[in-house]
C-alpha cells in the first residue's frame, strides 16, 4: 500500500504524489444507494473498482452499460443473468461482464461484492442511486 502524506481529497481519499489511496478496513464513509445496498468508489483514470454490501432480496434491474464490468464475489451468494446465460455466483466466483451486453442481478444471501469497470463510470462518481438500483 503507499505510504500517505495525511493529505485528503474531498472524497475522503489520502493523496501521495500521483496516487489515491481507499482504506477499505477502515474510516472511509460508506455511500448508501438503497436501503439494501451500500458501495465505496475508488477511480483511476482508466479503470474503478467498486465495494458493494448487498442485502439478502436486493435486485439490479436489467440494464446495460458500454462499460466492461468484473464482479467478484467475495461472500454470499448472487443470482446473475448475463445476456441470455444464467448463473448462480457465490464466495470467491468471479464472472466477466462485458461491455453492452444485458445483465441484471438477484442478491440471494447477504454479500460482499467488488466490481472493477473499465473504463470508470462516470454516472458512479456523482451522488445518487442508478436508476437499475431503484426499488419500484
Amino acid at each position: 500500500m503507499i505510504a500517505g502524506t495525511g493529505e485528503r481529497t474531498r472524497t475522503g481519499r489520502e493523496r501521495d504524489g500521483h496516487a489515491e489511496r481507499l482504506r477499505i478496513a477502515g474510516g472511509d464513509p460508506e455511500e448508501n444507494i438503497t436501503d439494501k445496498i451500500t458501495r465505496r468508489v475508488l477511480a483511476g483514470d482508466k479503470s474503478m473498482m467498486v465495494w458493494l454490501r448487498i442485502k439478502a432480496g436486493a435486485h439490479a434491474a436489467a440494464h446495460s452499460h458500454p462499460h466492461e464490468q468484473i464482479v467478484w464475489i467475495l461472500k454470499g451468494r448472487m443470482d446473475f443473468r448475463i445476456g441470455e446465460e444464467r448463473r448462480m455466483l457465490a464466495g470467491g466466483d468471479v464472472a466477466v461482464i462485458r461491455g453492452g451486453v444485458e445483465h441484471e442481478a438477484w442478491c440471494r444471501e447477504d454479500a460482499e461484492v467488488v466490481d472493477t469497470f473499465s473504463p470508470p463510470r462516470e454516472n458512479f462518481l456523482s451522488a445518487g442511486t442508478p436508476a437499475y438500483m431503484r426499488e419500484s
